[in-house]
């Protein structure tokens, strides 16, 4: 009876601590266990162009991508919108695809258009009005942005507008467009 009590309580030990489960390196793919976390593989993802083109993340393998995700009814994404042009202004030339994912319903791609032309926004849009990112990158809300970079791996996450100047995803920009 002693004997079995101890192998009870080493393996519920070995539960608890983990012992017995693989470790993931940096590098694993967030797409296999659910983790949308900086230093791993961003998840994969498709969607539809403003235009009707079929797109995916995989497509822009080799570049760096800084995702933006928001709304035409989001008044936090209307306000950052200066600070992401100028982002796309800078860095564009160094190769950085800035995306914006429009979660707008159905039937709005005219109002979207509208809204990128009051704006005077000339990064592409892709079309998620299912919200399918919102699963694939467990997002929270709009506006939500992630970098990354060429290999494929998420370098920088925020839920929320991107303030002015911000100097943490500056640095992450300029780290991940470095040859």
């Amino acid at each position: 009876m002693k004997h079995l009590h101890r192998s009870f309580v080493v393996c519920t030990l070995l539960i608890f601590t983990g012992a017995c489960a693989p470790k993931e390196s940096a590098s694993s793919s967030a797409a296999g266990d659910g983790r949308v976390e900086v230093g791993l593989a961003a998840p994969s993802y498709a969607a539809m162009s403003l235009n009707g083109d079929s797109v995916t993340l995989a497509g822009q393998r080799g570049k760096v991508v800084l995702l933006n995700v928001w709304a035409t009814w989001c008044h936090p994404c209307r306000a950052e919108i200066p600070e992401l042009r100028a982002l796309h202004d800078r860095y564009q030339s160094r190769g950085l695809e800035l995306i914006g994912v429009s979660v707008d319903t159905d039937g709005t791609d005219d109002a979207i258009r509208s809204f990128m032309s009051e704006f005077s926004m000339t990064f592409p849009v892709w079309r998620d009005p299912d919200e399918r990112i919102s699963t694939k990158f467990l997002t929270v809300g709009v506006p939500s942005t992630f970098l990354i970079d060429k290999q494929g791996i998420l370098r920088w996450r925020k839920t929320g507008p991107i303030a002015p100047n911000d100097t943490s995803l500056k640095s992450a920009i300029d780290r991940a467009l470095v040859p």
